[in-house]
């Protein structure tokens, strides 16, 4: 061997022990470096690094070492938050959905009531494949959401048929859904309602609202301690506010009792400004804010989580305030979710990287009012499980 391929070779050897001996030294599986880390569940609103391992959170805290870790992602500039939790969306009902959402933020979701007692194994199927870890709740009619109105004809509300469907997949039903509007149950919302409480025993019903013809306290005296009420600010008849835009008496005590107020963005006549204004302004802020999110709604007023969190910004809501909505605040309405929503250590390691973007953003409501906000969420990275996720298409 001549002396400059002795030296190639002694060099190449020392850089091979260079990188095993990094190798070694890595503390850490990923490490979240420079982000402004908002996680209300800790009460962390500042500039931190969350390092990762086995899949948990393993540390919290300023100035991590970057070799510390085998792999690094940049967040200066941007917030990490725990990976988002939307518990009302269709993401389920096709296969390759659930990945479109997840790489928006989303690492837990529920499908809320796609499907009925009929073809509720195909949603299941769908829920269980997803690379985010996603839940369902079992529509109280047999045939799922119809565009004719799935309870104008009450023998669909089949409750046998129902708890049978619930029996076979206790794993992966995690609630009723029952859809009360006029064009949905008729006058049949109240009896709808009482036969989803059926079908639910002790797991909680959501109630989708709006337009009902039966007033907002008769329904709600029908919830237990858990249930939620979707679509919060919809708009009149038989809205969460009374004729005078005051937020009901009646609307107050359910929370008081143990009942869930959640957004539900939508499209078709579940969000109006002129009710959340008033609303928030009179303290009755959502408990969570959800998406509904169908495929149609990614074009159109929905189109990410990020952005639904972001139009609670444009009515002061402040930015720790809506992150809990989506993350800590959520993660306590369903039980597969309680690990969730919070980078504590020890929490499963399931963060959404955002963009807090600031200029003007026009938002627009189910009524086609638009509204400017100064301020948008952008998804920008997610991490599920401790591994990164290939970053969403445009």
């Amino acid at each position: 061997m001549t002396r400059r391929e002795f030296l190639t070779a002694a060099a190449a050897s020392a850089a091979m022990l260079s990188r095993m001996s990094s190798a070694f030294a890595a503390s850490y599986d990923l490490l979240i470096k420079g982000g402004r880390v908002v996680d209300p569940a800790s009460g962390i609103n500042a500039v931190r690094d969350v390092a990762i391992s086995g899949g948990r959170v393993a540390a919290v805290g300023a100035d991590i070492a970057a070799d510390s870790a085998t792999e690094t992602i940049d967040a200066v500039g941007k917030l990490v938050v725990p990976g988002l939790i939307d518990i009302h969306t269709h993401a389920a009902r096709a296969k390759e959905t659930p990945s479109l959402c997840l790489a928006d933020g989303v690492t837990c979701f529920v499908d809320a009531g796609s499907m009925g007692a009929d073809k509720i194994d195909e949603i299941i199927a769908n829920a269980r494949s997803a690379p985010n870890k996603g839940r369902v709740l079992i529509n109280v009619s047999r045939v799922g959401v119809s565009p004719e109105g799935e309870l104008m004809d009450m023998n669909r509300a089949d409750v046998a048929l129902a708890r049978a469907a619930i029996a076979r997949n206790s794993d992966m039903i995690i609630g009723v859904k029952a859809r009360l509007s006029f064009n949905v149950a008729g006058a049949g919302d109240l009896e709808a309602l009482k036969r989803a409480q059926e079908v639910a025993g002790d797991l909680p019903v959501m109630i989708h609202v709006g337009q009902t013809v039966s007033p907002m306290p008769k329904i709600l005296a029908l919830l237990k301690r858990g249930d939620i009420v979707t679509h919060m600010y919809a708009p009149e008849p038989n809205s969460i506010l009374d004729g005078n835009g005051k937020v009901l008496p009646e609307v107050r005590a359910a929370r008081k009792r143990g009942i869930w107020f959640d957004v539900g963005n939508g499209r078709i006549g579940h969000l109006w400004w002129d009710v959340a204004e008033r609303a928030i302004k009179q303290g009755f802020l959502p408990d969570t804010i959800s998406t509904d999110w169908t495929v149609d709604g990614r074009s159109n007023q929905v189109f990410d989580f990020p952005n639904c969190l972001s139009k609670f910004l444009m009515f002061g809501m402040s930015l720790p305030q809506v992150i809990a909505r989506g993350t800590s605040n959520a993660a306590k309405v369903f039980q597969p979710f309680r690990d969730r929503g919070t980078l504590k250590l020890g929490a499963p390691a399931d963060v959404a990287i955002l963009e807090l973007r600031e200029g003007s953003f026009e938002f627009v409501d189910n009524y086609r009012n638009t509204r400017v906000g100064k301020q948008r969420l952008f998804p920008s990275a997610t991490v599920i499980d401790g591994k990164r996720v290939p970053p969403r298409s445009a």
